[in-house]
Order: C-alpha cells, then structure tokens, then sequence
C-alpha cells in the first residue's frame, strides 16, 4: 500500500530546499510537514501534528520561492527553495504575534498557573514585551459556567484547535466558529455558555487550546484523604470511558479511592460537604438518625401566659391537618426512605452525594458501610465530567428506572394509587433531564406538554404578576409540576427554573392523560391540588393587585404574608413580647425586637413567612415546604442541620435542642444519650387564641397584620388626609 492508499503505485517524490537543506517528500506533503519530517522546525499556533491544516495564524510563514506563504497549506513543489528564518521571515512572524498578543490578556490563565501559553512564550523568543497595537474592546469576556473547565474568550487566537480536537478527535461535534470581525469566537453548541451546552466535559479542547482560553478548573488546595487512583486505572472503568486522561492527570487529587471497614460512617446527616460516592464494591445502609418528629408546644393549663414546654411529637400524636401523607422521605440518593422505616440499602455501581457535591447542601442522610466496602470519592469538577458521560449516564438511567422510579412515583401522595403494570410502562416512556442553575424548565404563557418530577436539585416556580415576580414554591424531590396546563388544556400558569443543579423526570403529556384515564383516582386529586393552588393565587393577586407597593417595596415587606408589627407611638420598650416568646417556648425566644422601620411601626424580626422563601432552599430531604396557602410549615423529618436557619435573611428560624436516646450509629444494638436539634419558627402560639407576644403586650402596641391589606389601608389613610 502506497502513502496515498492506493495499491501498486508509488507516489512520485519531490525534490526541494529548505535552508539549505536538500529533502525528498511524497508529492502532496506541505512545506510544513516537508521541514517537520527533516527534523527543521517551523513555528505554528493553529496546526498539530496529523491535524488537517487550516491556516488561520500563519505563524508558520516562510520564503516559498518569491513570495511568502503558510507552510501548513502549501504543498511542495518540485525544484522550490524554501527559507524559514530570513530577515523578512523573521519580521512579519514577529508583527504576526504583535498582532495577536495585542488582543490576548497577559499572563493569561495558563501561564499564571503552569507557563505554558503557546503564545507567550512564542512572544518572549521573539522579543515582543508591549505590544505597539492597541487592545480591542470585544464583548466576549469570560465563560465561568462549566464546573470542569474555565472558558476565557479573550484569551482565544481563533486557532480552532478545540473545534478539532472535539470533532476530529473526540466527534462529540460541540465546538463552531461564530460571529466576524472582532465578534468573531468560539460557540458551544448554538451559542450556549459551556455549562448549558452539549458539552461532556472530556477536556480534549482543554487540552488542544494553546493558551490560556480553555484551562482546567481544579479544586485549588483541595486534597481528598484517600489513596490516589492511577488515570489509567480509572480510565479502565467503563464510568470513565472517553474521558480525557489528561484532564484526570490534572485532577489526581479531586477523585481518590476510599475503602471502609463493616460499620464503619462515612458520612452523616445535617454535615457539610463537597464530596459524592460512587460505591465499587461492597454495599451500605442509608438512615436517618434524627427522631421522625414535630416540635410541639404544650400548654402547662395555669392561664394564658403559662409556659408552653416544647417537646418532640410523633406525627400520631401531633396530628396536622396540612401535612401531607408522604410514604417516603427523600434524600440525596437513588432511592428514597420509607417514612415507616427510614433505612434503605445501596450497592456497587449506585451514587450518593450528588446534591450535596454539586450543590454544596448538607448531607441528607447517614451512610453507613454494611459490608467491607470499596468506592471512589470525587469533587464536583470530577463528577460533573462522570455525569456528562454517555456510559456513566446511562447506567444512572438503568439503575433509576429500575430501582427508584417505582419509590419515586410513591412518594408522591397523588400517584401513590400507580399499579406495577403502569409503572412498567412509563419506565419505557420517561426521559431524565439535566438542568444548569438559572435555566429556565417551562415558562409562564407557554402551551404545557409534559409533567415533571424533581428527582435532584430544588426548582423554584414563580409567577409573573404587577410589581414582580411572585415565587410559589421551591420544589425539591419528590415535587411535582406542569399538572394544571395539561389539566385543563391551557397555557402554563408559571415559570419553574432550576435554581441549581437540577434533575427532572419528565413524563410526556400523552402518557400524563393515559395516566388519567386508567386511573380516575388520581385525576380527582390532581384536579383538587390544581384548584386549590390557582383559587390561593387568584385571592393572593387580588390582595396586592391595587397596593402602591413601589412606597414600601425597597423594605422588604411585600415579601411577607403575615408581619409581626409593633406601634412604636404606644410601644415603652419593656420587652414583655420577648420574654413571653421564650416563656412560651423553653427559653428559645422566636422575636427580636428589632427589624425595618416603616412610618411609625417597626417590624420585629419574626416569620414573615416570605413570598420568596429563601428557608425552603437546600433543605437535603426538603422537610420545609409551603401551603397552597402559602404558609411555611417544618415537617417531622428534619434532621436539624441548620440550612433554612442559614438561608433565613431576617434571622427568623432557630435550632432548638431536645435530649433523645436513640440507637448508637457506630455500635448497632447499644441506646446512647445524646442531644438532636430541630428547626422552629414562630408559630403563632396554635394552642392560644392568639399569639403570646401579642397578648402579653399590656400598651396594644403589637399586632399581627397582613401587609398587604394593612399598608394599603395605612397608605390609603395618609393619602386621604393629605387630600383634606
């Protein structure tokens, strides 16, 4: 076979020049390969070895005869006498990197981290310290949306090297030029930031990008305890197929291999972390060791000002008629806990941590190691390539389908009905998502053709109304959406986004109404949640549709729906509302006399229970949710690790401690003592007629209001006497 491919013909040789040098290459060879192959070097920004040439810097100029050319795309001739390193040569090389360096950000990212930029280093052989061009301005900026790589458009030459590796290396066909003149970049996909797009994250652009335009994000100073896994060891997995070694060599420290003994934690419930695990061998026991149950105040029966002793509730005796009948608690894995019995198993080839990983959540659970167990621990860079990866999602698609789809639609209180046949069918007919933070799912106004569930992350559902958006709910695991649009066959009554990392299960709109059909059941139910929800919005318009909100919006209090307000006219400061919250609750005071001004009443710090609801974000087994009613209530499953008590912007959420005995994680079978905490908020004082700060007040200075309604009449007051 002759270099060309064919067969029996040898391919005539050309006879040629370079400095001096007299070679003899196949007809068809570039100058460049030509001076390559003789061991002459010429420099080049935009070609690799065995690339096909495109000639976009023309670094590579030489004397071709009379005339200067890019030895990439000129092929040798027969007789011609090539120069390389002339005087001429040598001079428009130099503008040519003038030129370039004009427009690059010195050091770029690459050079500050390893000092390597291509580019760079070609300017400081050739002498360019300031450039003589000035720097132009362009829109490109920097793209910081990828977890695994940072994308820097100004440090971009246009060498299309990363369109190259990722379609003729990798064919993953993600990367395109965009744009002319000084507009002119590299788009992902059609034009979408790179942690959006199609990308998986395999890092061969990253790799072929000669400056500092594509680097990779390590976890700076960040090392995993564990023992380091060889690249080719893990490129041996199929999880890691395809995935580029030298991305995995430039994160050795960001995925370790972790090994534990039989009973041994390896990881608790309500801790932080930025880890997720990947289980090679061995299995575990998921759990929960907080107590299933309600903060509950009980009345001591000596008046109305008697201590209420707080104490913990089982849900059979504490009965609540807005909580939901939940069968499952979910959690931050591929299955989720029986309410009952919150334990589950998990076991090679399963993930846990993802929320916690990408997110930075609290651990939703304690991970305990059932047998002697192997597995990988990685950093979210790692795992944001794992998940981009065909195989590696597709085995998490298997194993969803397979294990978690049947718990998952059963934790849901209105599919709990769902027969094993049906769900056998839509194992075939689901699809699951991926949502970047900030993208939008379904849009208020748009036609409704599928129903979502939330299997990771927290979506947050809004509706547009005068004065700004209204948010509804946040929406964890084993929440549901886009139910009333294909109810009722109109458009879209929200906007729903990912407000991080986000995972749906999308249930097509035709299997929605067979669902429907088959099961008249669970039409009834969804119809009844569906008016509930658009008769609660409907009455929550009305109530701000005529206040002059823009007087009192700047404050922060048309986020509220129940305000705790003192008069401070009649107010002498002699804290009886504060000493009988905390009389009523153990010494755990739920008001601070303190907060926003507005006229003469001050708005104590106390549950707002917000329009954005800030508190429900991040809850790892989403034990906060909201009422059609819009009230922030804390279910019997939370585990008191402190996130809403953190995300709570007015400082209106506690952690009250509670002595248990509960059973020892480490050692099975032995009770120990110990003291857990759970999330409170104020709640009105349920067991009275109304709140105890308000009655203890002995001035009737405080007062619980909506504010809507009661700003509209105190503005509507002002403006009617200023008419007089």
């Amino acid at each position: 076979m002759s270099p060309d491919g064919t067969a029996g013909k040898p391919v005539p040789q050309v006879q040629l020049t370079i400095d001096g040098v007299a070679v003899s290459v196949p007809q068809g060879t570039t100058i460049f390969d030509a001076a390559r192959i003789n061991g002459i070097p010429i420099p080049t920004l935009c070609h690799q070895q065995n690339e096909n040439p495109i000639g976009v810097c023309r670094v590579c100029v030489v004397e071709a005869g009379p005339k200067l050319a890019a030895s990439c795309i000129r092929q040798a001739e027969q007789g011609m006498v090539v120069k390389t390193n002339t005087e001429q040569v040598v001079g428009v090389r130099k503008t040519l990197v003038e030129l370039l360096m004009s427009d690059h950000p010195s050091p770029c990212a690459r050079q500050q981290h390893s000092g390597d930029c291509e580019l760079e280093r070609m300017a400081e052989q050739a002498g360019v310290q300031h450039p003589r061009f000035p720097k132009k301005v362009t829109p490109r900026g920097k793209d910081e949306s990828s977890i695994a790589i940072a994308v820097d458009h100004e440090a971009c030459i246009l060498c299309e090297r990363c369109i190259r590796g990722c379609d003729d290396i990798r064919h993953n066909w993600v990367l395109a030029r965009r744009g002319k003149g000084y507009q002119a970049g590299i788009a992902f996909d059609t034009n979408l930031p790179m942690g959006s797009s199609s990308c998986v994250s395999c890092g061969e652009c990253m790799v072929s990008c000669p400056t500092g335009a594509l680097t990779n994000r390590a976890v700076v100073g960040t090392k995993l305890p564990g023992q380091a896994v060889d690249p080719d060891s893990l490129l041996g997995l199929p999880i890691f197929k395809n995935v580029s070694g030298t991305f995995l060599e430039l994160n050795s420290h960001a995925v370790v291999e972790r090994r534990f003994r039989a009973g041994d934690i390896i990881c608790r419930e309500g801790d932080f972390g930025a880890t997720a695990f990947y289980i090679l061998e061995g299995k575990v026991d998921v759990f929960l060791s907080s107590p299933i149950a309600h903060v509950k105040t009980q009345d001591s029966g000596r008046g109305f000002l008697s201590k209420l002793k707080s104490l913990l509730a089982p849900r059979a005796n504490d009965p609540r008629t807005e909580e939901v009948d939940r069968p499952f608690i979910p959690i931050d894995a591929s299955v989720d806990l029986p309410y009952d019995n919150p334990i589950a198993e998990l076991g090679p080839g399963e993930l846990f941590g993802e929320m916690t990983c990408m997110s930075y959540y609290p651990r939703s659970a304690t991970v305990r190691a059932k047998t002697d167990c192997t597995m990988l621990e990685m950093l979210r860079n790692v795992l944001d390539i794992m998940q981009r990866n065909k195989n590696f999602r597709d085995q998490l698609d298997r194993t969803y389908r397979k294990r978690a789809l049947d718990s998952h639609l059963r934790s849901v209180p209105v599919l709990a009905s769902l027969t094993p046949e049906f769900i056998d069918h839509l194992r075939e007919h689901v699809e699951l998502v991926r949502f970047a933070p900030g993208q939008v799912i379904c849009r208020q106004g748009e036609p409704g053709d599928s129903f979502y569930l939330v299997r990771l992350g927290f979506v947050k559902v809004s509706e547009h109304r005068p004065g700004g958006d209204m948010v509804l709910a946040y929406l964890a695991r084993g929440g549901y959406f886009g139910e009333i649009a294909l109810l009722g066959g109109i458009a879209r009554t929200a906007t729903c986004t990912a407000l991080d990392h986000v995972e749906v299960v999308r249930i097509p709109g035709e299997d929605f109404q067979l669902m429907l059909d088959k099961f008249p059941a669970i039409r009834q139910k969804l119809e009844a949640a569906a008016a509930e929800r658009i008769e609660a919005n409907r009455q929550r318009a009305m109530q701000v549709a005529n206040v002059p909100v823009e007087q009192f919006l700047n404050q922060g209090l048309m986020e509220a729906q129940s305000l705790l307000i003192l008069d401070l006219e009649r107010c002498t400061r002699c804290d009886q509302c504060v000493r009988a919250c905390a009389d009523a609750h153990d010494g755990v005071s739920r008001l601070i006399r303190e907060g926003l001004r507005f006229d003469k009443y001050l708005v104590a710090t106390s549950c707002r229970q917000c329009r954005d609801p800030l508190c429900m974000v991040g809850c790892p087994v989403g034990s906060i949710r909201r009422r059609n009613s819009l009230e922030v209530i804390i279910e019997d499953w939370c585990i008191g690790c402190g996130q809403c008590a953190n995300n709570c912007p007015y400082g209106n959420i506690n952690m009250h401690p509670f002595p248990v005995e509960q059973d020892d994680p480490t050692y099975p079978g032995r009770r120990i003592a110990s003291v857990k905490v759970k999330a409170t908020s104020c709640d009105l004082c349920l067991d009275h007629e109304e709140p105890s700060c308000v009655y203890a007040c002995p001035h009737d200075a405080a007062h619980r209001v909506n504010p809507p309604e009661f700003f509209a009449g105190l503005l509507k007051q002002r403006s009617t006497g200023m008419k007089g």
